[in-house]
């Protein structure tokens, strides 16, 4: 699905809530915002009523909302740097298709006048239960855990959405898996549903590194776009000679279990510690087990845990190896 750039595209000047948007030939109600970050603001939108030669396209899709409601990304674009950044993002969502990715449904970027030179905006299917992320928050509040089930359900739907990512050739790594990358929705009487979101990191995985300039510009980009809690330790400190694998998506995947079971993230202590670094507690694999539920997890998961928490890349399991691994202990845990 390629961009276009057209002034009928997108229609938008409601950046409290309210007013229409157009995405190509779709009229949407902004109804409220429900999130932000950086130059971009989530708003929940309602599809109006779509012209008749429209409608019979979109009642093929699969992600068809029932109510009409979608979410929409809105970013505001200042440099050529931002656009292709953007771009980037729609190439690559556009490349996957799988039920625990989160779909790109639609988008259109235009140029506007004023302090920005192009709006961007990105259609998806909303969820409303949130993130992982906020999920915790509230649980932690609570001091409530999940279950094991749950725990191990949540975590190979993840898997299995990463999995489709490095399964392309060239693999595809996410480079920023973490909590709030991951959306939940409840269902009564159910496991919760994972949906991995999020592609505006997303790369080729395997990087061959032949220089000091070439670590230290990894490094920088790591940096930019990798969140530090759960960014993996050669991203952190890259030999001058390295081959760079998806395996950095392995180590997130064990932050993000670890933080699934406890509700936090695993090596974000060291920031309150003395003398403490995140960066040294990562690079070391410095784990530290807090309290958790009463009876606790298995021992086999915080085995799991360790395994892709591995300093050296070449030591973590491939993607296949942790499906593998995740299905043996929800046969044994779930039966």
């Amino acid at each position: 699905m390629g961009c276009s750039i057209s002034g009928l595209n997108a229609l938008y000047d409601a950046a409290t809530g309210g007013g229409d948007v157009w995405i190509n030939e779709r009229r949407f109600r902004v109804l409220r915002q429900i999130g932000e970050g950086g130059f971009a603001f989530v708003y929940l939108v309602r599809e109006q009523q779509p012209a008749s030669d429209a409608a019979p396209a979109r009642r093929h899709s699969a992600h068809v909302s029932e109510d009409g409601t979608y979410a929409m990304k809105k970013v505001l674009i200042q440099s050529k740097e931002q656009l292709d950044l953007v771009r980037e993002e729609i190439r690559v969502s556009s490349l996957f298709n799988h039920p625990n990715l989160l779909p790109l449904l639609d988008h259109a970027i235009i140029a506007v006048k004023g302090d920005w030179s192009h709006e961007a905006y990105l259609l998806f299917p909303v969820h409303l239960d949130g993130t992982l992320f906020d999920n915790a928050n509230v649980m932690l509040s609570r001091k409530e855990f999940y279950s094991t089930a749950d725990v191990l359900q949540i975590f190979r739907q993840m898997c299995e959405g990463l999995k489709h990512m490095h399964s392309f050739d060239p693999p595809y790594a996410h480079n920023d898996v973490k909590p709030g990358n991951v959306l939940i929705t409840r269902c009564k009487g159910q496991a919760p549903v994972a949906t991995l979101m999020d592609f505006g990191s997303a790369r080729p995985a395997r990087k061959q590194i032949r220089s000091r300039s070439e670590a230290l510009q990894l490094q920088e980009w790591a940096a930019e776009h990798c969140s530090a809690p759960y960014r993996a330790p050669e991203l952190w400190d890259c030999p001058s000679h390295a081959d760079i694998y998806e395996r950095t998506d392995i180590w997130s995947l064990g932050c993000t279990l670890y933080a699934i079971m406890f509700n936090v993230s695993p090596f974000e202590y060291a920031l309150g510690e003395s003398g403490g670094s995140l960066q040294l507690a990562i690079v070391n694999g410095q784990l530290k087990w807090p309290a958790g539920p009463n009876p606790p997890y298995p021992d086999e998961l915080r085995q799991f845990v360790i395994w892709m928490l591995q300093p050296q890349s070449e030591m973590r399991p491939h993607i296949g190896d942790v499906v593998l691994h995740v299905d043996k202990l929800i046969a044994k845990y779930l039966s």
